[in-house]
């Protein structure tokens, strides 16, 4: 293999990686991973009952704010 072809590839390599770098760092100081429901809600509900009985209140709170939508609007 050709040193210069090595050289070239390295070079290369180290640019690309250097993007990357910057790219992570850039997404971190802004905030892109920041996620803390996915977390929170992970270490909420241990077992399969305790997720279902969560997702049967996010329905009834749902359910509730339509119906007070549906209330509130009169039409004359």
């Amino acid at each position: 293999m050709n040193s210069s072809l090595l050289a070239v590839m390295l070079g290369a390599s180290l640019f690309l990686g250097g993007i990357a770098l910057v790219a992570f760092i850039w997404g971190l100081k802004s905030g892109q991973f920041d996620d803390e429901e996915k977390w929170l809600g992970a270490t909420k509900f241990d077992n399969e009952e305790d997720l279902k009985s969560a997702v049967e209140a996010e329905q009834k709170k749902e359910q509730l704010k339509a119906k007070k939508k549906k209330e509130q609007y009169m039409p004359e």
